[in-house]
């Protein structure tokens, strides 16, 4: 890619694109098990609920949004409160190229800064992309939920991949 690849904090600017990307993966792909496209407001109220702690960033490409991802609480008991689970979206246009890894380098550093034990990804069977980035960075799969998704007319497993921080 001879493009620069910055990845920053998000702001609401970027919110349209986001929304833009995910629907991408809501009504093309089992990557997220939300079925309905979500509006500008609603991923706006998204974002503004996110904050600090567990934050949204974006990857640019000559200024425009290639892909984002976030680190997000996992459950809301406060024996949770050391593990988060992120979520990492890239334009189709820019798959391949890297963009992921950068995305999910930065969540980890983001999340060891924040004093993060556990970083969870929830990934689809099947989406053997996501499986190779996470392995990449470390990730162990230490589980299969059989069949909690339906999309598409099918049954989905969920694999549950971790990485303990040195936090």
């Amino acid at each position: 890619m001879s493009s620069e690849v910055i990845i920053r904090g998000a702001v609401e600017a970027d919110v349209p694109e986001i929304a833009r990307i995910y629907n991408h993966a809501i009504l093309n792909t089992t990557s997220t098990f939300d079925v309905e496209p979500k509006s500008i407001d609603d991923r706006l109220a998204w974002f503004r609920d996110r904050s600090g702690a567990h934050p949204v960033i974006v990857a640019t490409v000559d200024g425009e949004v290639a892909g984002w991802a976030e680190i997000k609480p996992f459950g809301t008991r406060q024996a949770y409160q050391h593990t988060v689970e992120n979520a990492v979206y890239v334009d189709p246009a820019y798959q391949g190229k890297g963009i992921g890894s950068s995305l999910l380098d930065k969540l980890l550093r983001l999340a060891t800064e924040r004093g993060f034990h556990v970083v969870l990804a929830l990934i689809v069977a099947g989406n053997e992309c996501s499986v190779r980035l996470h392995t990449k960075f470390g990730f162990e799969h230490v589980g299969t939920m059989g069949e909690v998704g339906r999309k598409f007319d099918k049954w989905l497993d969920l694999l549950v991949f971790e990485k303990k921080l040195n936090s």
